[in-house]
């Protein structure tokens, strides 16, 4: 039952305060009789506390102050409907508002009626939205230039929706083309276009019409469905525009026309009523379905379902108008009474609209598309999934006192059973039974119900509290209204219900609220596409979704503030669809309002609250102020957007002052009907803001979240949550001193940054750490000097804290730690080696690691940084690199000597380039071993053969015949250099080989000058060394002392013999005859092997008579056989020199007997090859010409021609000169000699010059002595 309507408007101060409507947790526990008040009011406050901790899924927003308009006059609403861009408001006062959405402008206000409005529907429903083709008709009607159409107000004179300023046409675009169909307990129905005043019916049925159903298709059709207390379904079909008839339904007469067409005798068409159904008492609700195919009425029997007459196959014509199904209401008491008193509401869902399940999905990525759902029939049988448009089924919603029903109305062809072959089916999905009466019922997700519920007080709380005293008996006020969540499946409400501070709520009823819903529209790649078109329709709509304070607050709206001359009427719609504020409208929206995703309106008499969903804003601002930090933290991380509301942004962002043509990029009104995720960001600078706030915002939670943790003593999550949230050196810096203090540096030191940070962290930060690990955890304090840079910390304090730890003395090489000899002392001197590289000390850090025996590092470092002469001072541990302590007391030679080989061939190496001398080598080592010892024995054998590092390289690599010889020639060269270091210390040298090496020994005495002999020799003796102390003793001139110590000590006469032989001393042969006397064995081995070194007489004489010799016989037949043989050859060699000599002087003769050609006279011939027959060397010759002075030969020459064998012919003067004589060394008889004197063919002067000649030139031709040269 509707409220009386007073006098007085809405109370503004109630109204200021509906801008927080929800309060989350129930306003009243429903006790139990026996309970006490106290532990009534106990028990409330514990419910309260437990739903404080639960976060609402939706939030709620007044919007009354911008309807102000529809309370003109104490008006209140009695019905109510949305739908697209549109609004369309009932009043008790029989006025109709319509409103463009978001903004609430008023498109259209008119008076249809003279009481309450009881029903509006809208064709088609949903209304279009606007869309982004400029081919729509710009223009208007103008009521200057048309003939005037009838007043739908005059037609009820009692009331006029009062005395607001008149509003300009509508805009004749596509999304305002549309009907309105209202219906009125006066009974009238009232069919009005948005956009064209003429086109208007008005109809009376006579009776109470409760409900009105305007077709899908009424723009072609003109019909629609109506119902009321008559009980009556009734189709119209027809009528004329701008007509007022009465319904000629029931008693079949002619419908007689009234009305100004009427009077005039043109009212022929008035439109045709047919009752598809009667009967079963008032109709209180009819729906079409969706697709417009179904048709839904509910009566106080039950809900009906009926096929409708649109979309009919060619062989579905006699399906038009057939029932479907019947669902009787709940077989209980209350609803006999009720039935016809409870008002339903009936709603056809658009799963496509739905929000998800998920709620901070939901909250932050918007309602997302969803996948058609699974459909069962009613025995619960799974029903394939549709496979077209057609066989789709639809779901419908009914909630009707304290039920509701989840229905699925399949078409025909798609159910089982005694269901196949219909027309079309229903599958009752669920039916839920409630604790309130249904006010409003939508599906806010695919397994959620949001209701709206009206709450009567229980009779046994109510009897209590409220006890009447007398008096006529009053209704029990009202509590108030809430909005419930209602899983599914469970049956059960997944939150706390919401209570709605709605004015009066106390005289309202159930049929006094309505539930108003807009789904969530998807975003498509056309609209996307549509933006910039939709831009233009209107002009003046900016973008809503991202400058809505700009759109709200300015002076312009969505209608013309110019004149409403014909010249302003005649503009084109995006030119008259901006329009100044209608008095006492607030134009500044509230924020949800604009908010994208599904939105829920409940509308009271007096108030109309808007619910949507929580903004990211929202769910932070509840996450923060319930100290949920984690979640909190967790949701800035990933969706920065949810530090503010997108109008914050444009707000601060944006200028105010609006622009009729809005930039690329910017948001349109069709932003307002898609999801979160198409919405436009702001501009550069905004996004530069909204980013920085955002990592305040990040910062400041973080701390909270770190504070909280450490509260609880949650110190291992604390630290974690300090490597996840801080990014800032000052906040490091104070949340390591907290750990630090609480002594949980293990919970912190694995997040502490190992980056620098800016402003950087401050080193002592890292120092302490680092410091407390020296003490307790030596194998973390590694980890982090390998984790952390070394720019990060100052060395220098750490390596003072490892010092001052090894120190104390309780960390040894030889302490166990956790069953591990020395662990912890190798962990801090690995840890005090790197830091010390850290701080620029490599010779130190080198001696950590000899220390460690790490020889590739060690080896690494002394490349690197050429540090050979910092291991000088500790040579034994550095030769011991790679010598372990087990080898050092177990270990053979061999393996001594190749895990020392690498250090020892660098040592000898710098002992050639004179950086390491060996006197450092032998002291340290002498200091620790003692003389001899191993390592020394190996330094000394390896500079001994010449063994260094670069040696061992070239050994490798020898690419070359010329490098190998190169090679060979600097080892030869190293080898020298190393005999000469080691023979400065000869007599060391002489210790350890005659230790370690015998062998080397002797080479050592046999090749070296250095050693002092009387050391040798005394140590030969000690150690019995006969064959080296025989060779010193020789060496000493003691041939007879060592020739004794060969026959005494060693016993072998081959050694004796040989030893002898050596020396060639016949003294020595003697006392070896002497000594061998009276050893049998050394005279059967002098006659054996003696050979001719002595008289073979001499010995056979000397050996005593008696003495038997074995092998005496042998031995002499030996001797014999010897000299036999030594004759035998002396002969042959005679013999082969007496004939190599005869040959020689037959050659000779024959040169000497052979003539010379002397050519004369040849000039300028060509050079011959002649051969020296001495020699046998070829050489070229120029014949007739002196080689001296290279002069031809005259045949009067008057110098003396001389000629050698080689054929090479000189002048006298020449040969004498070339053969080097000085003139004053010459004999003049050799340059005087008369040839053409008396004596020229005498022998005797040729014979004696020829002597003289020979005298002088000894060494024969020149020429050839000096190519022998």
């Amino acid at each position: 039952m509707a409220p009386e309507v007073g006098d007085t408007e809405p109370d503004d101060s109630i109204e200021d305060n509906l801008t927080s409507k929800a309060s989350n947790g129930r306003m009243h526990a429903r006790q139990e009789n026996h309970t006490s008040e106290a532990d009534e009011e106990k028990g409330e406050e514990e419910e309260e506390d437990e739903d404080e901790d639960e976060e609402p899924r939706l939030k709620y927003a007044s919007l009354t102050k911008h309807l102000r308009p529809v309370y003109r006059n104490a008006d209140a609403t009695s019905s109510f409907l949305v739908g697209g861009d549109k609004m369309v408001i009932g009043t008790h006062n029989g006025n109709i508002h319509v409103l463009s959405l978001p903004s609430l402008t008023p498109l259209k206000v008119y008076h249809a009626h003279s009481t309450s409005i009881s029903a509006v529907s809208i064709s088609p429903f949903p209304p279009p939205l606007p869309t982004p083709k400029a081919s729509v008709p710009a223009r208007l009607v103008s009521p200057q230039k048309s003939s005037p159409a009838p007043s739908i107000s005059g037609i009820h004179k009692g009331s006029t929706p009062g005395k607001s300023p008149k509003l300009p046409p509508v805009p004749l675009t596509a999304s305002n083309q549309i009907y309105i169909a209202t219906s009125s307990i006066d009974g009238h129905v009232c069919v009005a276009s948005l956009t064209d005043p003429k086109d208007v019916m008005l109809r009376n049925f006579g009776r109470p019409v409760q409900a009105v159903a305007l077709s899908p298709d009424y723009k072609n059709d003109h019909s629609y469905l109506s119902g009321g207390l008559a009980g009556n379904l009734i189709l119209t079909v027809g009528g004329r525009a701008g007509t007022s008839s009465t319904s000629n339904a029931g008693a079949g007469a002619a419908a007689t026309a009234s009305g100004w067409l009427g009077a005039i005798g043109l009212g022929s068409n008035t439109g045709k009523d047919t009752i598809l159904h009667s009967g079963e008492g008032a109709i209180r609700e009819i729906q079409w379905s969706l697709s417009g195919k179904y048709i839904v009425w509910i009566n106080e029997k039950g809900i009906k379902l009926m096929r409708s007459n649109l979309h009919l196959e060619t062989n579905e014509s006699e399906h038009a108008w057939k029932r479907i199904n019947h669902i009787d209401y709940p077989n209980r008491a209350v609803w006999e009474d009720m039935a016809g008193v409870w008002k339903p509401h009936a709603r056809w869902i658009d799963e496509s609209g739905l929000e998800t399940d998920d709620l901070e999905t939901n909250i932050i990525n918007g309602p997302q598309k969803k996948a058609h759902s699974q459909f069962s029939d009613s025995t619960g049988n799974v029903l394939p999934r549709p496979t077209t448009r057609r066989q789709r089924p639809e779901r419908l919603l009914v909630g009707w006192g304290d039920t509701i029903w989840n229905l699925n109305v399949l078409p025909g062809g798609s159910g089982s059973g005694k269901d196949a072959g219909k027309i079309a089916h229903v599958d009752r999905m669920t039916i839920l039974r409630t604790d309130c009466i249904v006010s409003g019922v939508a599906l806010y997700t695919p397994s959620l119900i949001v209701v709206l519920a009206y709450i009567t007080p229980d009779e046994s709380t109510s009897s209590a509290r409220n006890a009447p005293t007398g008096g006529p008996h009053r209704r029990q006020n009202a509590l108030q209204p809430e909005i419930r969540l209602i899983d599914v499946e469970t049956k059960e409400e997944v939150s706390v219900a919401d209570t709605l501070n709605v004015s009066r709520y106390e005289s309202l009823s159930a049929t006094d609220y309505h539930l108003g819903l807009l789904p969530a529209m998807q975003i498509t790649q056309k609209a996307s596409s549509q933006r910039g078109a939709l831009e233009i329709i209107g002009g003046g709509i900016w973008d809503v979704g991202m400058y809505p304070a700009r759109l709200f607050s300015s002076a312009a709206s969505v209608r013309s503030n110019g004149s409403h001359s014909a010249e302003s009427s005649s503009r084109a719609p995006s030119d008259l669809n901006v329009a100044s504020p209608t008095p006492g409208n607030d134009q500044s929206v509230h924020p949800s309002a604009l908010t994208h995703g599904m939105k829920i309106f409940i509308q009271s008499p007096y108030d109309c609250v808007l619910a949507t969903k929580p903004t990211p804003a929202d769910h932070f601002n509840w996450l923060d102020s319930h100290a949920f930090y984690e979640e909190a933290w967790k949701l800035l991380n990933q969706h920065p957007e949810a530090v503010c509301d997108g109008s914050e942004i444009s707000t601060e962002s944006t200028p105010s002052t609006p622009t009729r043509a809005p930039a690329k990029g910017q948001g349109t009104l069709m932003d307002f009907f898609l999801d979160d995720g198409s919405q436009t960001t702001a501009s550069g600078s905004g996004r530069r803001n909204l980013f920085s706030q955002v990592e305040k915002e990040k910062r400041r939670i973080g701390e909270l979240w770190i504070q909280q943790l450490t509260a609880h003593k949650e110190w291992r999550k604390a630290g974690a949550t300090c490597g996840k949230v801080l990014n800032t050196g000052d906040h490091w810096e104070h949340w390591v001193w907290v750990f630090a203090q609480a002594d949980k540096f293990e919970e912190i030191t694995p997040y502490i940054p190992s980056t620098q940070l800016q402003p950087p962290l401050p080193s002592i930060v890292y120092e302490l750490v680092l410091g407390y690990y020296v003490s307790n955890d030596r194998t973390k304090l590694k980890e982090l000097l390998e984790l952390w840079p070394a720019e990060l910390f100052d060395a220098g304090p750490v390596i003072e804290a490892i010092q001052g730890r090894l120190q104390v003395g309780d960390i040894r090489e030889d302490s166990i730690e956790d069953g591990k000899v020395g662990r912890d002392w190798r962990l801090l001197m690995q840890s005090l080696a790197k830091l010390y590289l850290a701080h620029g000390r490599p010779a130190q850090a080198l001696g950590c690691y000899i220390r460690l025996q790490d020889a590739d590092i060690a080896m690494r470092l002394i490349a690197e940084y050429h540090l050979v002469d910092a291991v000088s001072d500790d040579i034994p541990n550095f030769i011991l690199l790679r010598v372990s302590k087990e080898q050092q007391r177990s270990a053979s030679m061999s393996e001594l000597e190749q895990a020392s080989r690498e250090p020892i061939r660098l040592l000898v190496a710098e002992a050639h380039h004179g950086i390491v001398r060996p006197e450092s080598v032998i002291k340290q080592l002498d200091a620790r071993y003692g003389i001899p010892n191993p390592y020394l024995f190996f330094y000394f054998r390896a500079l001994w053969e010449g063994e260094t590092a670069s040696t061992a390289e070239n050994a490798k690599v020898q690419a070359t015949s010329q490098g190998r010889k190169q090679s060979l020639i600097d080892e030869r060269l190293i080898a020298t250099e190393g005999k000469a270091l080691v023979s400065d210390h000869a007599d060391t040298a002489l210790s350890l080989f005659a230790e370690y090496n015998r062998g080397l020994l002797m080479t050592f005495l046999k090749t070296s000058q250095s050693y002092t002999l009387d050391l040798a020799s005394k140590m030969c003796r000690q150690r019995e060394y006969i064959p080296e102390l025989v060779y010193l003793l020789s060496k000493e001139g003691r041939m007879t002392e060592a020739l004794r110590l060969i026959i005494d000590e060693i016993g072998d006469a081959s050694q004796a013999i040989s030893f002898a032989k050596e020396q060639d001393d016949q003294s020595l042969w003697n006392d070896l005859l002497n000594y061998s006397m009276n050893k049998p064995s050394f005279m059967r081995g002098l006659l054996e092997e003696v050979g001719t070194s002595i008289d073979p007489v001499k010995l056979v004489r000397k050996i005593p008579e008696g003495l038997e010799i074995e092998g005496l016989k042998g031995g002499l037949m030996r001797i014999i056989r010897e000299y036999e043989i030594q004759h035998s050859i002396s002969e042959g060699v005679a013999r082969v020199l007496r004939g190599e000599v005869a040959a020689a002087m037959v050659d000779k003769g024959k040169g000497l007997n052979k003539g010379i050609k002397f050519e004369i006279g040849e000039v300028n011939k060509d050079p011959i090859t002649m051969q020296n027959p001495r020699t046998g060397r070829a050489r070229q010759v120029k014949k007739g010409h002196c080689p001296g002075c290279d002069k031809s030969f005259l045949p009067e020459d008057p110098e003396l021609l001389v000629s050698f064998p080689c054929q090479h012919i000189y002048h006298l003067p020449c040969l004498l000169s070339l053969s080097g004589k000085a003139a004053e060394d010459i004999p003049t008889s050799l340059t005087n000699l008369d040839w053409q004197s008396e004596y020229d063919r005498s022998i005797g002067p040729k014979i004696d010059h020829a002597a003289l000649l020979r005298s002088q030139l000894k060494e024969g031709c020149p020429m050839e002595n000096r190519d022998a040269g």
